[in-house]
């Protein structure tokens, strides 16, 4: 008989988790169950107990772990259709992702809209047909002859990577995917579900390998979540940097010169300069030495700073005078050369050392994606070089900063401690400090985090700061990360105060992290109405008829002498499209001046989205302006000092 336990149920050896679920739940309950846990471990509700006794609790189809089984559920049911629909097409992997699903697929063209159409037709009628999700356990061997004879070759070399004896595999319908689960009961559960793109992609993400067919979809516990979910996308695709950066004017890409580079425009390159002059500024006032360092570096230096055996797929190599040079990924290294050039004691530590550094790093073309994954891009990157005893405080500091930053922008944000992954550098003993100075520093901040096991830099943990932006994604671009390995790699001393040479420790920090990316966010995230603090022009004039000009012109004068970015339009053209054509360059403030404006010595003042604020004189609306623009900064402790 099962019992109820707190949050879980026993289950005994032999039983089924759906009957020892219907045993205690009401039947509205148990229609909602998809999948349970069985001692933690996600299983179907099919499963039964191998072992003595087990505490089981239910998983919820609206439940975080409910949609990844829902997820992946559809992912198959599309697998499915591609099948019934192409049958020459080999299937490959479908895994659940964030809001939704994709599958992989070898097939000897595109996949266009109308197939897509046509997929989630065939979708429909196995959803409908309520068709039950089966998993069946078989050797190795049985399942690679299985697949073998349904030419899907792609599952036997998956089989053979996993190295095991026994695999699983689910069927429903006439079809059959290697997986090991867990699936829903029935593809009835199935009821929000929509196929949303298709992209290439490589196998094994490796640009050798076969180009194939990736179909995203996505799927939700009710059509009201899918549709709110699709109406998100919709207003996303309205916010789409790679789109609002031409049609602002704010940068560009050019295949002909290289992929994953971006070209600035003078309004974009504008954002950025006063983006880093604020980031500057703060930099110096935070006891921070601003340098600069070369592109390339000699390979040895990465040799002995394990970039080259760790991180040499993402780097660029050239050769000078027959010496192999390393394009920098990093700045760490040539922050380390700084340092080393002096002598340091105990009383000179903190180092804190400060770079706009562009780096280069390798991405596959597949991945590129605007602003928000390029090859080449710009850090805000800092190198503090301190004493054991300085860490915490040191940590601290830089997640003060980091939390100022975030609130001129009134971002939400979350954070977590990535901890040492698999391929790295160091001795254990230096990670268990580092990774416990990040998580002491928190404490002590009463900051809330969580782990992420096994995703620290290779050679230090750190600590991810993810904002969420207004459509509610998440966004990775702070990061503190402690290293106690390159400091002995590049035998960084100081003299204590013993007299003795002592081993420093490193932090490695950004606060906005790519420059690139980080624009690309802000872009998306205010749909290209920037705040008036950083839009690169900040008010434009317009006059009614070439008699108002002069006065016009006077205006703009007096505002440039002040500091307010502003453009004069005394174009021959109606009033109303002027307006219209500025509210669509997403420009803060519209100045009309008619002869009203011209007799009172003012401008009619328009704030972008409609809202009028009447006559001002210039004396006034520069006084408004830069209140506005001080706001942010208030938040942070910090003064607007941005003119141009």
């Amino acid at each position: 008989m099962a019992q109820v336990q707190g949050q879980g149920i026993d289950i005994l050896a032999g039983q089924n988790c759906a009957d020892v679920l219907r045993g205690v739940l009401s039947g509205k309950k148990m229609k909602s169950v998809v999948a349970c846990l069985c001692d933690g471990e996600l299983r179907d509700l099919s499963y039964v107990l191998l072992d003595t006794i087990a505490t089981l609790e239910p998983v919820y189809l609206d439940s975080p772990a409910g949609l990844t089984v829902l997820r992946h559920s559809a992912a198959h049911v599309m697998a499915e259709a591609v099948k019934e629909l192409f049958p020459t097409a080999k299937v490959t992997i479908g895994p659940d992702i964030e809001n939704g699903f994709y599958y992989d697929f070898d097939f000897e063209r595109p996949f266009t809209p109308d197939d897509l159409e046509r997929i989630e037709a065939r979708m429909a009628q196995s959803i409908a047909a309520n068709q039950k999700f089966e998993r069946e356990e078989m050797s190795a061997d049985q399942a690679r002859a299985l697949f073998a004879s349904l030419g899907e070759t792609y599952k036997s070399e998956i089989i053979d990577d996993l190295g095991v004896d026994q695999v699983s595999v689910y069927r429903h319908g006439n079809f059959v995917d290697l997986c090991r689960g867990p699936h829903l009961p029935s593809t009835g559960f199935l009821q929000a579900v929509k196929l949303t793109a298709v992209a290439g992609a490589y196998w094994r993400g490796d640009s050798n390998r076969p180009m194939l067919q990736r179909i995203y979809g996505t799927a939700f516990a009710t059509p009201k979540e899918l549709k709110a979910h699709l109406a998100m996308l919709e207003e996303a695709k309205k916010r789409d940097h790679r789109k609002l950066g031409p049609q602002l004017d704010l940068f560009s890409f050019h295949e002909s010169g290289g992929a994953g580079m971006a070209y600035w425009h003078p309004k974009g390159a504008l954002i950025r300069t006063i983006l880093e002059d604020f980031v500057t500024k703060e930099m110096v006032r935070r006891g921070y030495g601003i340098v600069r360092t070369p592109q390339i570096l000699k390979r040895d230096l990465w040799e002995i700073s394990g970039h080259y055996s760790n991180y040499r797929e993402n780097m660029y190599f050239t050769e000078i005078d027959g010496s192999p040079y390393g394009v920098k990924p990093m700045n760490c290294v040539a922050h380390m050369l700084i340092y080393n050039t002096t002598q340091h004691s105990y009383r000179d530590l903190p180092v804190r050392l400060f770079e706009f550094g562009v780096v280069h790093r390798h991405e596959l073309s597949g991945v590129l994606h605007g602003l928000l994954r390029v090859r080449q891009f710009t850090q805000d990157d800092a190198h503090i070089i301190c004493r054991p005893d300085q860490l915490q405080e040191e940590i601290k500091g830089v997640m003060a900063w980091i939390q100022d930053l975030m609130g001129v922008f009134e971002f939400a944000y979350t954070m977590e401690i990535s901890t040492r992954p698999e391929k790295s550098i160091g001795s254990d003993e230096d990670w268990d400090r580092a990774t416990q100075a990040l998580m002491d520093a928190m404490n002590e901040m009463e900051l809330p985090y969580t782990i992420n096991e096994g995703d620290g830099a290779f050679y230090g943990p750190k600590i991810d700061v993810k904002l969420r932006d207004c459509l509610g994604r998440m966004w990775q671009c702070s990061t503190i990360q402690v290293d106690f390995t390159l400091p002995d790699r590049f035998d960084l001393l100081y003299v204590g105060e013993d007299g003795q040479r002592h081993r420093p420790v490193m932090v490695h920090r950004a606060i906005m992290g790519s420059v690139e990316r980080f624009i690309g966010i802000l872009t998306e995230h205010f749909a290209g109405a920037f705040p008036t603090w950083l839009a690169p022009v900040q008010a434009r004039i317009l006059t009614v008829t070439d008699r108002h000009n002069d006065f016009a012109k006077q205006c703009q004068e007096a505002l440039q002498h002040a500091g307010i970015r502003v453009e004069l339009d005394l174009r021959n053209e109606k009033l109303g499209y002027k307006v219209r054509e500025g509210q669509m360059e997403k420009i803060p403030y519209t100045l009309v001046i008619g002869d009203q404006e011209v007799e009172q010595k003012c401008m009619n003042v328009r704030a972008l989205g409609g809202n009028n604020l009447g006559a001002m004189s210039v004396d006034s609306f520069v006084e408004h302006v830069l209140k506005e623009c001080e706001e942010p900064f208030k938040r942070g402790g910090m003064r607007y000092t941005f003119s141009y």
